[in-house]
């Protein structure tokens, strides 16, 4: 998984950090220079960093420090000259010292076949026994292939494919990507290292949703946001963005040989390079094409994009010998997997009502093949998404599927978009679909809503899911399919009625027999001892999520006493603002919210707070935390649990208030960018734990 970038803190060195004394400088700046060489590679490249991000901080400030007093101590591997270059007007030319080829495809097993018989021919010919021939079997990552040249172990030049014969010059791009070493140790006079650059799957997520936020257009795909980083003429601006590299042969080479491809990825890996760690080296044929299929079935749970396996001949000689037809190596070959994205025309662009009573798009498409699987319906996201997107009736758009993800309208293609006679832009239906009750937007809002909370059954449909899920009642048993069904079957009309539900009037359903039906009530009777907290997640308030939930309930302590609280008086909850109090304050004065949380505390539900209150004195007293990402070993709930027990608050959203992010993998960005704009302090989950134990 990606991560943030070291430094994301704002770099201050803490206090207890002061750079030695009475050091000669010259020593000094070569012993970090060592030091964050190698820091740098366990982080980025073995992804198992030493350090945590506040003692990395404080060598690469003492270092700059140095180099500020002692210019003449500046080298231009230093790991503070990654960054530094001015923007350029132009790129100039780069002629490869070895073209970089193309490969043929293989779609199928008997493509992969055929391949290797003709490999077998042409090398009996040469009279190589087949059975000497090995195999290499790599992930063709989907980014942008770089040729990078290293004179005397010093990183001299660094290029884009371009034709084959010739490249742009990205150098200065490329040596703000901190998977490339700037120097390598006993290097020959000469090396070029071939790879492919690419954005992480949760990066791109995280970089579309911070450019979206700033107004910017969103970039299609991962590939086409690490080609287009690459290709910016201020590295400024490409430090900013997270690109890695994996590292997949050597090309020109002076001083040294290598007999295999197995051999050249073993001697990247010791000199400091990225390399895939599942990359495999063959016997036979079988074995080969039991791993293409392996690695297509778990291309999505992979943080890069890939769309195929490259196969080697693994003897490097055997592949010279076998030479180039066209612009193709006879020694290679890439199996292709079914492609993640297509094509196709959007016949037009329909709404549903979320839980909230949100208008929510999605599309009706011409059916369409996406990784395998036929796709008729997309999700547009939201309303501010469908805008940003300019996708219209009849347009031919990319349709993007990955895993078990919805299937999504990514954009128009350039080719829609150029056309003169275009549909109107989609707008918000004056009804809603699925009660007819006319459309409303708030003054201010974003969203286009039906206001028929009470009566709208897709609203009522969208309430039950969230409600018996994991993170509210978690009720095991009463899926999505379960809850429409008794909907429609008028076995429940609320959440309320779900604790009504008994075996005799369950079993008497189709489907349903006696030991599904007697877990289903079994679950719902575990549910009651669910904490206040979560119970309030679970009525599906509108802006109450976990964290809002669980400061309304430490703060007031009873339902009661939330019920019976003024705006300003919600207000003084950690995290809750004027705007958010007010809505909360509305929807807990109407009335069917009051009969509802009324009748759910006669079917036994908690609605008062039984733990002790937060914490007031402990290590964390007085301090503020917003919690985002996937933490390595505490849930989000543990995690806030903690903080509380020693006296700190956790809030939903960072503000000048907030004193430190606690990020994990898959941050948010907007967060993120706010925690980083503000200077919040970010701590990992190894630093949040140091805090708790009173290390700070």
């Amino acid at each position: 998984m990606s991560k943030p970038e070291r430094g994301s803190s704002g770099g201050a060195r803490p206090a207890d950090a002061r750079p030695a004394l009475r050091r000669d400088p010259q020593e000094r700046a070569a012993e970090l220079r060592r030091e964050l060489e190698h820091h740098n590679h366990r982080y980025y490249v073995l992804d198992d960093p030493e350090v945590s991000d506040s003692e990395y901080d404080a060598l690469i400030n003492e270092l700059r420090d140095i180099e500020a007093a002692h210019p003449e101590l500046l080298t231009p591997d230093s790991p503070t000259q990654r960054v530094g270059a001015k923007p350029l007007d132009r790129f100039e030319a780069a002629e490869h010292l070895q073209p970089m080829l193309s490969l043929a495809n293989a779609r199928n097993e008997e493509e992969l076949e055929a391949w290797v018989q003709r490999t077998d021919r042409r090398l009996q010919k040469e009279e190589v026994d087949d059975a000497d021939i090995r195999y290499v079997t790599e992930p063709k990552v989907d980014g942008l292939a770089i040729s990078l040249v290293y004179e005397h172990g010093m990183l001299v030049r660094g290029a884009t494919r371009g034709d084959g014969r010739v490249g742009e010059d990205v150098t200065q791009n490329l040596r703000t990507i901190k998977a490339i070493p700037l120097r390598i140790d006993d290097a020959p006079p000469l090396l070029e290292v071939r790879g492919e650059a690419y954005m992480p799957r949760s990066a791109f997520a995280r970089l579309n949703e911070q450019r979206a936020e700033a107004g910017e257009p969103t970039f299609a795909n991962p590939r086409n946001s690490a080609a287009g980083t690459i290709r910016q003429l201020d590295p400024e601006l490409v430090a900013a963005r997270p690109l890695s590299m994996w590292s997949y042969s050597v090309g020109a080479l002076e001083g040294i040989e290598l007999q295999t491809q197995w051999e050249s990825l073993e001697w990247l890996k010791q000199h400091g390079f990225r390399v895939n760690p599942e990359i495999e080296r063959h016997d036979d044929v079988p074995s080969v094409v039991e791993a293409c299929v392996a690695w297509e079935e778990r291309r999505d749970a992979l943080d890069y994009e890939t769309d195929g396996v490259v196969v080697k001949v693994d003897d490097l000689a055997l592949q010279r010998r076998l030479g180039v037809v066209g612009r193709e190596p006879r020694g290679a070959i890439a199996w292709k997997f079914a492609p993640m994205t297509a094509t196709t025309t959007l016949k037009g662009v329909m709404w549903n009502v979320g839980r909230t009573g949100h208008m929510v798009p999605f599309a009706s498409l011409e059916p369409v093949q996406v990784s395998g699987v036929t796709v008729k319906l997309a999700t547009l996201h939201n309303e501010e998404d469908l805008r940003r997107k300019d996708v219209r009736d009849g347009d031919e758009v990319i349709v993007m599927r990955a895993g078990d993800v919805i299937p999504q309208v990514v954009s128009p293609t350039p080719g829609a978009q150029r056309r003169r006679k275009r549909s109107p832009v989609p707008e918000p239906p004056s009804e809603c679909p699925s009660c007819a009750t006319p459309t409303i937007k708030p003054e201010g809002g974003v969203w286009t809503i039906c206001p028929n909370r009470a009566g709208c059954p897709g609203q009522v449909f969208q309430a039950v899911k969230h409600f018996v899920s994991k993170g509210a009642m978690d009720i095991d048993g009463l899926g999505e399919e379960n809850a429409r069904r008794f909907l429609s079957d008028g076995l429940i009309s609320d959440v309320a009625d779900i604790y009504e539900l008994d075996e005799g009037r369950l079993t008497s359903l189709e489907g349903f027999g006696e030991i599904s039906a007697s877990n289903l009530v079994a679950s719902v009777e575990r549910s009651k001892q669910v904490p206040f907290g979560r119970v309030l997640y679970a009525l599906g308030i509108p802006g109450i999520g976990y964290v809002n939930a669980r400061n309304l309930t430490a703060h007031f302590r009873t339902m009661h006493a939330l019920l019976e609280a003024a705006p300003e008086e919600v207000t003084e909850a950690p995290g809750i603002g004027p705007v958010l109090a007010e809505t909360i304050v509305e929807t807990l004065s109407e009335q069917r919210t009051r009969e509802l949380i009324a009748r759910l505390r006669e079917h036994g539900l908690h609605f008062e707070e039984t733990g002790p209150a937060p914490g007031t004195e402990g290590p964390l007293a007085g301090r503020t935390f917003v919690i985002t990402g996937t933490l390595p070993d505490m849930s989000r709930e543990k995690a806030t649990e903690r903080i509380e027990e020693a006296g700190g608050k956790v809030t939903g959203s960072v503000s000048k208030n907030t004193d430190y992010l606690v990020a994990g993998e898959d941050p948010g960005g907007s967060k993120f960018t706010k925690a980083r704009e503000l200077g919040t302090e970010i701590l990992d989950e190894e630093a949040l734990v140091a805090l708790l134990e009173g290390d700070s």
